[in-house]
């Protein structure tokens, strides 16, 4: 929760130090796009290596590595040395490292609580990770900025370097792992990952509509600072607000997530946050008012959160333990494809049609997210064995 707390100084600062360099959409956007494409390369990969090594100590060095290149970017940006290509080579160094850290921390996780427990797990740990990430931390970018363009980014690397600390020196026994056939690669891993998440019906659907989620908000995240500055004619202050009362809803999300899996499943509690979002990307793109922005940036956070919490767990319930890495690392690698695609046409969309255009967009592919999950959303999910194969289930209790 340290880092994330300093990540979401950065990344709410990114965008304001993108717009200062250009007010071009497409470059803009191409910030955001650049921070999405190594799930693309290294996706895989990282969810491979992930299921070999000791989790606790590959987190903990991708948050030494990370807080090093931050406060080196704080440096250039305190000289004056700031430029587009920097804030795309950051973005991109970052989400490289990012691939590991993410499946390590999904794939550790069901190894420290019982599976019936994930889905509290899963928001407990979201939820916190918005406390910091977002009520705390987005308030702070303006006074921030405020005083230097750097300090963002130099509170950033302070965060993930004590982060990493912390993980360091936690005392967590590694999770028993059943030896590898001889022979095997990294390459036949990761295709069985893949080929996994391919043959259940209901994960392949999630990854589908996720994916379709994603470019959506790839397009409106991309440009909501140009959304919020230029269409709404708002300052820093208000765009910061916008981001905090997403971070709010989705704070608020981690503690109905759970509540709504329960009494309709977790498949239909995916199809109702994704209703209440494409409703709410309509209102956002459709109102020309602060105030329409802020309850639909509320809504999308509370539902968003939902998502994710029932998503992340439905995939990890799903998943035999020796291939949760694999298979969050297929399905993330496939979903988040979206969000570079996404960045790049809001941007062009906004350039052609408006700068609420990749609003408008987004709802369409959210509608078209919720339709694609109906064919498995009639009852709910079973869980599999914990070590069988994915395509044998059990009934869950």
């Amino acid at each position: 929760m340290v880092s994330r707390f300093g990540d979401a100084l950065r990344n709410t600062a990114l965008p304001l130090v993108a717009v200062r360099l250009s007010d071009e959409p497409l470059v803009v956007a191409s910030v955001t796009a650049c921070g999405y494409v190594p799930w693309l390369l290294f996706g895989l990969l990282g969810g491979a290596v992930a299921d070999r090594v000791d989790q606790r100590r590959a987190m903990w060095a991708v948050d030494t590595v990370r807080g090093l290149l931050v406060a080196g970017f704080a440096l250039a940006v305190a000289l004056g040395h700031a430029s587009i290509p920097l804030l795309v080579a950051l973005a991109f160094s970052l989400t490289t490292l990012q691939t590991l850290f993410d499946n390590a921390s999904t794939a550790l996780l069901p190894s420290l609580v019982d599976r019936e427990a994930l889905g509290g797990a899963n928001a407990r740990l979201m939820t916190g990770q918005q406390l910091a990430g977002g009520l705390l931390a987005g308030p702070f970018v303006p006074l921030l900025l405020g005083v230097a363009a750097f300090m963002p980014f130099a509170a950033d690397a302070g965060t993930c370097l004590l982060a990493a600390a912390l993980v360091a020196f936690l005392s967590i026994q590694p999770p028993q792992r059943q030896p590898r056939p001889a022979g095997s690669t990294l390459r036949a891993e990761i295709r069985e990952g893949v080929g996994a998440l391919w043959r259940d019906r209901t994960l392949r659907a999630t990854c589908l509509a996720t994916l379709l989620c994603n470019i959506g908000m790839g397009a409106l995240i991309a440009t909501l600072v140009l959304h919020v500055t230029r269409w709404l004619h708002a300052d820093n202050a208000e765009y910061a607000a916008a981001m905090t009362a997403y971070s709010l809803g989705s704070f608020t999300g981690g503690f109905l997530a759970q509540r709504i899996a329960r009494r309709v499943g977790r498949v239909r509690a995916l199809l109702f946050g994704g209703t209440v979002q494409t409703a709410a990307l309509l209102v956002m793109g459709g109102v020309r008012h602060l105030a329409a922005l802020l309850v639909s940036m509320l809504l999308l956070g509370v539902m968003g959160m939902v998502w994710n919490v029932n998503q992340v767990t439905l995939m990890q319930r799903r998943s035999p333990e020796a291939m949760v890495g694999r298979m969050a690392a297929a399905f993330r690698t496939a979903s988040t494809s979206g969000a570079p695609v996404g960045a790049v046409l809001g941007g062009a969309v906004a350039h052609a049609f408006g700068l609420n255009g990749p609003a408008l967009l987004a709802a369409l592919l959210f509608a078209l997210a919720v339709t694609s999950l109906i064919p498995v959303s009639k009852t709910d999910v079973p869980d599999v064995a914990p070590h069988g194969d994915v395509t044998t289930a059990r009934a869950a209790r």
